[in-house]
């Protein structure tokens, strides 16, 4: 057996890869635009609490931590180091928008809200609407038609016309078993 197709295999092995290490080095910018223009779908990733203004607004000092739990919901950090301490973290990872992280933290002195800081927060209306932004691209369809799009349908009749088809009798009262007929 010669040892020709050996070498002829290893040799258009050798030509394949220095191809496509030359094909890769060799990226152009239209490559990349390509490259760009085809990205895979990333997920929407939402982790934490939303805390809005609204609810920011609504604590108080002196505020129980059952009432704060109520007001913000359960904290997304709590602690065992900083029990006086409840972190509220929310961030937002969407394809095309740069990540949102907004955080609250919540101290307490005892049982009682002593104060709290943190970012400023959107409104729920805001935040609803931030979200909604990319949907909002294509034209809203009017919901009502036009006089002159209801002239294309023929008028029906009145319900007490003599000319009409015979009444729809009432629903009957009386319904069929739920159960099969007993054997």
């Amino acid at each position: 057996m010669s040892a020709y197709p050996i070498r002829v295999a290893r040799l258009s092995l050798l030509m394949a890869l220095v191809a496509g290490l030359a094909a890769c080095s060799s990226f152009d910018g239209a490559g990349k635009r390509l490259a760009n223009a085809v990205t895979p779908y990333r997920i929407e990733v939402v982790q934490g609490n939303f805390v809005s203004k609204e609810q920011v607004e609504a604590l108080q000092v002196g505020m129980s931590r059952q009432q704060v739990k109520e007001v913000l919901g359960s904290p997304l950090v709590v602690s065992v180091f900083h029990a006086d301490r409840w972190d509220y973290v929310f961030t937002l990872r969407r394809q095309g928008v740069p990540e949102q992280a907004r955080r609250l933290t919540v101290y307490f002195k005892g049982d009682a809200l002593e104060r709290f800081d943190g970012d400023e927060m959107p409104s729920e209306a805001e935040f609803v609407a931030q979200l909604d932004a990319r949907t909002r691209s294509h034209k809203v369809p009017e919901l009502e038609a036009s006089e002159a799009q209801l002239s294309k349908y023929p008028v029906p009749a009145p319900a007490g016309d003599s000319g009409s088809a015979a009444p729809v009798s009432a629903a009957s009262a009386s319904y069929p078993p739920l159960e099969p007929a007993a054997r």
